[in-house]
């Protein structure tokens, strides 16, 4: 099967229902994306599928539908996952820094589709991703951080 994974294809030879999460980790040794709790609940391994963010511990390597973008992705690149990255520095959200990949994953992909969102919209888009570091305030001021720097270009 072949994937694209932060614009470069891989040919590999793997089952069709290999979680997606694996796939990165183990066949493509990309580790920013993180396994947790294996059941779509905690938001770490949270990746781009086509911009949309999904857990990847969730999808089959058989079902992914288009490019995949981790962490690991050239931010340079990608305009609103640079914001999300310098505004996540600017607000030193991590702590452990487990989570933080899939926060970024989940907060950039929101963005792209609303560079504006409200506390409620951010809270919402956010919710699937746990933080077992308690750094949710921070987070939303992050996520408004990026969304001011990607509206002002």
């Amino acid at each position: 099967m072949q994937i694209e994974v932060n614009g470069l294809a891989h040919e590999l030879d793997v089952e069709e229902d290999m979680p997606l999460l694996w796939v990165l980790r183990d066949e493509l040794g990309i580790k920013g994306v993180k396994y947790g709790c294996g059941i779509a609940q905690c938001g770490a391994c949270t990746v781009h599928i086509d911009g949309e963010a999904v857990k990847s511990c969730q999808v089959f390597a058989g079902d992914v539908w288009g490019e995949v973008t981790t962490i690991e992705a050239d931010a340079d690149e990608l305009p609103v996952l640079r914001a999300v990255q310098s505004a996540w520095i600017e607000h030193q959200v991590a702590q452990c820094g487990y989570c933080q990949s899939g926060q970024i994953m989940s907060a950039a992909s929101l963005l792209s589709e609303n560079r504006n969102p409200s506390d409620t919209e951010i809270d919402e888009a956010m919710r699937s991703n746990l933080c077992r570091c308690g750094t949710y305030p921070r987070i939303r001021e992050a996520v408004k951080s990026a969304g001011e720097r990607v509206r002002e270009g």
